[in-house]
């Protein structure tokens, strides 16, 4: 396997320029290889059928339409498993909408080595396709209104940066990445403390200027932190109705212009711009992470292939 500091330095830097840690994807990617290849193992299958030296071509493309996002990351799999003898051409940019038929990667190369990686390469790039290919739709389904569909901390353990990304990749909007960068006053901890008031200052006293949003699971608990100047509040499970009232509440108080309204809890797709035309801010959808179906992409090898470099 190619050590980090032999890897292209253009492809770390372009997912460096993602967001992502590429030390943290070359970790991830060892350790989804070494799940094929315990121990430093070989790919049995390969080895006996294809002859030492032969080399190809091969193409990555979409079986289903969808919106395309980890082909970097694909590309960084076929890097590490066969290094530089590698080329990576006709990539399209993440986030980029497909037809069955497309081919969004070609790889060229060693042809045990582009075998070998080839589950990795597709079960990363498949999976946040799919996370991004359901952000998008979401995303169509709220344009011409203001909100925006937000991500959740409902993602695969180990992928969360990840599956974040690919939400990106869709048009979709992070929440909180974890625990620490944001405080999020759920149901749980409104008994704990009290009330939502009472939770809000007690945030603000342990964490100043970090920040906070509230979850409400009726209107005057949203009035009561409106007057406590809250930003930031989250409408639980609430009915079109009462989201449509909730609104119309936060902009006439006095100091509603500052909290942004978050609708949350059971939404689907086909309510979305029911929910959007409320005049909430931001959907949060779980489903775009802990639900998601894989977007189809297949390898192929050229007719061709089987040729000695």
């Amino acid at each position: 396997m190619t050590p980090y500091d032999d890897l292209p330095v253009d492809l770390l830097g372009e997912i460096a320029a993602t967001g992502l840690d590429p030390r943290a994807v070359h970790d991830l990617v060892l350790r989804a290889l070494e799940e094929d290849l315990p121990g430093g193992a070989e790919d049995a299958t390969s080895a006996a059928t294809i002859p030492a030296g032969a080399t190809g071509t091969a193409d990555i493309g979409a079986r289903r339409p969808g919106t395309v996002a980890g082909l970097g990351i694909a590309a960084l799999v076929f890097h590490v498993v066969a290094g530089d003898a590698v080329q990576v051409t006709g990539r399209v940019p993440d986030g980029t909408r497909v037809g069955p038929g497309d081919p969004v990667l070609t790889v060229v190369g060693p042809l045990r080595g582009l075998l070998t990686a080839e589950r990795t390469a597709l079960n990363l790039a498949c999976h946040l396709s799919g996370v991004a290919t359901a952000t998008a739709a979401w995303v169509d389904a709220l344009d011409g209104t203001s909100a925006r569909v937000l991500d959740t901390r409902k993602t695969l353990p180990g992928l969360r940066a990840l599956q974040k990304y690919a939400v990106r990749c869709g048009g979709g909007v992070n929440h909180r990445f974890g625990l620490a960068d944001m405080a999020m006053v759920k149901d749980n901890h409104v008994i704990a403390a009290g009330g939502v008031v009472p939770a809000l200052e007690a945030v603000r006293a342990a964490y100043p200027g970090l920040p906070v949003e509230v979850e409400v699971t009726d209107l005057d608990q949203l009035r009561a932190l409106l007057d406590a100047g809250c930003e930031r509040i989250l409408l639980d499970n609430m009915s079109t109705a009462t989201m449509t009232e909730a609104v119309a509440i936060r902009n006439r108080h006095p100091r509603g212009g500052a909290a942004t309204l978050e609708a949350s809890g059971g939404l689907t797709i086909e309510r979305a711009r029911e929910v959007a035309e409320t005049g909430v801010d931001f959907i949060s959808v779980g489903a775009l992470t802990h639900s998601v179906v894989v977007l189809d992409l297949g390898l192929d090898l050229r007719e061709d292939a089987g040729g000695s470099g």
